[in-house]
């Protein structure tokens, strides 16, 4: 791939157009609002020249709605010898474009796994998918040209190609993304009008089933409006779980025994369940999830704390294999839990208490 032309300078589209400029791409960028095209420009993510003919791959980063839109227009004007969108559903789109009699064989529907909290331009970076899953949806239509270059777009943003079924896809991330994302948002909506004192008393687990919540709500209503069945699927489920819960927890009031026991048992079940399912959570890079022991150590709010305690750590020779930090309620202090694997525990708590560290048991 030479050249490439990125449709769409959001946080996806400018990451992408990030990572091919990085690896010597010519990439050509344009975006409704020129505005943000220019601003991905001056981020060294490519060029708002136009190209001179056909780019070697057009890569649309629009909202699911305006996917098949963008790309009917792209195909049809011949920018570019391959296609591809990064939207987050992948059947609807698709579907549209078969309406809209094009051919379909310069064309492959994928999914980068990535994104954060903040969108813009400003908000991208050309590492933004490393390591992570980017899925692609061929069908038996799909040139295998394009499909090679789809694979070489995601080698230059050094993700993971997932080949997947469109609609198998889309039932994935109502599972794995959209519906967390409406609960996340349900839990923090309760948060909305509670007490001053009760929010204060927030600690790292409100902060980590709450974090997706802070998204941009105009870009989940796009991304909601082109799977709500899948969504809606789950969360009937997810209420039925509610209701039973409830039930259990009312029968918990209760000053009859057998009740008591019977609500019990309810609220153990959807707990074990809960265990049973977040163990099949990938671990890191994407294997089997694996223990860690947690070493703790209480630090100061100042600059060069947490680099001061990786190279201690690595001073020790032990490898860091994860990282967490729980802020002090009103106090210039945190307790950083460093996760290692339980043989090394022993060792970095007696290097990081040598060297002065607070580790806490």
């Amino acid at each position: 791939m030479r050249t490439a032309l990125v449709i769409g300078t959001g946080l996806i589209g400018t990451s992408a157009a990030l990572a091919l400029a990085q690896r010597g791409v010519v990439v050509h960028l344009t975006d409704h609002d020129p505005e943000q095209a220019r601003t991905a420009a001056a981020l060294g993510a490519g060029t708002v020249e136009a190209p001179e003919g056909p780019v070697d791959l057009a890569i649309v980063a629009a909202p699911p709605a305006h996917v098949a839109g963008v790309l009917a227009d792209a195909m049809r004007r011949g920018a570019a010898r391959g296609y591809l969108d990064v939207a987050s559903v992948k059947g609807g789109p698709r579907r549209e474009l078969e309406a809209l009699g094009l051919d379909l064989a310069p064309y492959i529907g994928t999914h980068p796994m990535s994104g954060r909290e903040r969108s813009g331009p400003l908000a991208a970076t050309g590492d933004l998918f490393e390591g992570r899953p980017w899925v692609l949806t061929p069908t038996r239509d799909t040139d295998t040209e394009v499909l090679n270059l789809a694979l070489e777009l995601v080698s230059h943003c050094r993700a993971v190609p997932v080949v997947m079924d469109a609609d198998a896809h889309d039932r994935a991330v109502a599972l794995v993304s959209h519906m967390p994302h409406l609960v996340s948002s349900l839990v923090a909506a309760r948060l909305e009008n509670a007490e001053e004192a009760a929010v204060r008393l927030c600690g790292q687990g409100i902060r980590d089933v709450t974090r997706i919540a802070a998204s941009d709500p105009r870009m989940w209503i796009d991304i909601l409006s082109a799977n709500p069945g899948p969504v809606a699927d789950l969360l009937t489920d997810v209420a039925a779980d509610l209701d039973e819960t409830v039930r259990a927890l009312r029968a918990l009031q209760s000053s009859d025994e057998a009740k008591r026991l019977d609500g019990t048992s309810g609220i153990e079940d959807v707990l074990r369940r809960g265990n049973a399912g977040q163990v099949r959570v990938p671990g890191k890079h994407g294997s089997a999830p694996r223990v860690y022991e947690v070493v703790a150590v209480l630090i100061d709010d100042q600059p060069g704390q947490l680099a001061r305690i990786f190279a201690d750590a690595g001073r020790a020779g032990v490898n860091i294999e994860d990282v967490r930090i729980e802020h002090a309620t009103g106090q210039q202090a945190g307790l950083v839990q460093l996760m290692v694997e339980p043989k090394a525990a022993s060792v970095l708590s007696a290097a990081l208490r040598e060297r002065g560290w607070s580790v806490r048991q």
